[in-house]
């Protein structure tokens, strides 16, 4: 099947569209792999990685993020903020059209609206297609007319509390604009037809195999005063084995690819988290921090039979296990020693300085296990840690390191969906997680320990009242620097009552072939291509 896909590759971009002035050979396309397949490319379903890139390709929000998480214009080209924090009032650039569909009259794609962001924004959050994407405006927004169009070049959010990360919220994928005639004219279908106003247009989707999309010609933005993008078209591969994609990359025939796997990575990296001087002629590596936390979560909800019930027991498993050996044996040392808190580096709020962490002391274990009444581990009972395939060697390593101290550890395999079902009905207390930022923002981790949160997102229970009060003020307060503070206050809180294991802050590790210029680094782990050239 995959000799016949290549055979189609110049037919797909040969059937009129924006690159007819090109040949074959003279095209530029970026050909990248998925291990898991898209699912739809309609943006109220940007739920996993795969969706969320392919959507970013197609679409555009009112703001969006530059590699340093800090937001820039989009649809919209200025913004203000009411003093009260209620009201976001968006003015729209009068220069960005939907890509050329049969949705529109004589197909030409129209320019967009401040009426095409209320419908696109109300479909998400209370439309009958049950977006996953609709917490995001669940009570954040007034219940009365919440997104408003005045004008064809203003657009009004109003919120009914104040929420500072609101911004960083619009630069999710969620919030792409997209047109009521292309919804309507598609129903389900939209999901495979889409229309957006990005820098690619689609041209097709093969199902679980391949995605194809050309250069949108009429695409809005520039750099250095030259129109993007600089592609002239995007393929994008669905293939569940990881060495598959890694040995396609090797042999040239793909241009990226993004995460690493046992079974490949030391043919790719150094024990040092390097590029190996074999792969460094015809790949580049690019590792940045990627705003998720990696750690063991405790229910704190427990009676005192649990010894992890005792604080004194939480923080000794926490002194107890060498971060670093960790990362350099199990990851090639891709990743960070969660030494700071649960807000992982790449957040502007993340200070090493304001939020001091646990290191690796066993003497300082071994002082805290005999202060809760276990000498030496003496007479405490095993403790069971719930964990998947994917990180029972991770688990393992920290387990063996704890039987050093006395601490001794049953590691059971869950599936991932038991795990997450198990954790969210207060059925797992001790289990192994992550938590990766929908937004750029500490809030988006700290909701994690907020005591009036369910499970999800606090799978720990964790319930302080200091900790929901600085939580509760930090939303209100409109001052960055000042929130900043009340976001390490909240972490510190974290640390000293250690209703988790911290393990580290995760980076992203992407293989990028030589020739490859214009891909940047971020800490959402977005593939952006409107700014690559090939």
């Amino acid at each position: 099947m995959r000799k016949i896909l290549l055979l189609l590759i110049p037919f797909f971009f040969s059937c009129g569209g924006d690159a007819e002035n090109t040949t074959n050979l003279e095209r530029k396309v970026f050909h990248y792999m998925q291990h898991r397949s898209v699912t739809s490319l309609d943006p109220a379903f940007a739920r996993s990685q795969a969706n969320i890139w392919a959507i970013d390709h197609l679409y555009n929000g009112l703001v969006q993020l530059d590699d340093g998480l800090n937001i820039q214009p989009g649809i919209a080209k200025s913004w203000t903020i009411s003093d009260d924090g209620l009201t976001y009032t968006f003015t729209l650039r009068e220069d960005v059209f939907f890509h050329d569909n049969a949705a529109f009259p004589d197909g030409k794609g129209r320019r967009v609206k401040a009426s095409d962001v209320a419908y696109s924004f109300e479909r998400v959050w209370k439309g009958s297609i049950n977006s996953p994407g609709s917490w995001i405006f669940n009570n954040r927004v007034t219940n009365d007319n919440p997104f408003q169009a005045p004008d064809d070049n203003t657009f009004i959010l109003k919120l009914a509390k104040p929420f500072r990360p609101m911004l960083g919220i619009l630069t999710m994928q969620y919030c792409s604009i997209v047109p009521k005639e292309a919804v309507e004219k598609y129903g389900a279908d939209f999901r495979k037809n889409p229309v957006g106003t990005g820098a690619f247009k689609f041209k097709r989707w093969l199902e679980n195999q391949s995605l194809f999309l050309i250069k949108n010609n009429n695409y809005f933005e520039k750099e250095n005063g030259q129109q993007l993008p600089y592609l002239d078209g995007v393929r994008v591969s669905f293939v569940g084995d990881r060495k598959t994609a890694y040995l396609e990359l090797i042999g040239g025939k793909t241009d990226f690819m993004s995460g690493l796997e046992s079974s490949f990575v030391n043919e790719l990296l150094s024990p040092q988290g390097e590029l190996l001087s074999k792969q460094a002629e015809k790949l580049s590596f690019l590792k940045s921090p990627f705003l998720n936390s990696e750690y063991l979560g405790i229910k704190m909800n427990t009676d005192g039979n649990n010894p992890l019930s005792n604080k004194k027991i939480r923080q000794a498993l926490n002194f107890g296990f060498d971060r670093a050996k960790m990362l350099r044996t199990m990851r090639n040392d891709v990743g960070k020693p969660a030494n700071s808190g649960f807000t992982p580096i790449g957040l502007p709020s993340f200070s090493a300085e304001s939020v001091k962490g646990y290191n690796f002391n066993p003497d300082k274990a071994r002082q805290l296990l005999s202060e809760a009444g276990y000498p030496n581990g003496k007479g405490l009972p095993t403790i069971e840690l719930l964990t998947t395939k994917d990180y029972e060697d991770l688990c393992t390593f920290i387990s063996r390191q704890w039987e050093d101290l006395g601490i001794k550890t049953q590691i059971e395999l869950e599936e991932s969906a038991t795990l997450r079902q198990k954790m969210s009905k207060g059925q797992a207390p001790f289990f192994r997680a992550s938590w990766i930022a929908d937004y750029p923002d500490a809030e988006s981790f700290l909701t994690v320990f907020y005591g009036k949160n369910p499970a999800p997102p606090n799978y720990t229970q964790f319930k302080n009242t200091q900790f929901d009060a600085l939580y509760e003020k930090a939303l209100n307060e409109n001052d960055d620097a000042k929130r900043y503070k009340l976001y390490q206050q909240m972490d510190a809180i974290i640390m000293e009552e250690a209703p988790v294991v911290f393990l580290f802050y995760d980076e992203t590790a992407w293989f990028v072939k030589k020739g490859i210029t214009g891909l940047s680094k971020n800490a959402i782990n977005l593939l952006s291509l409107k700014r690559v050239k090939k």
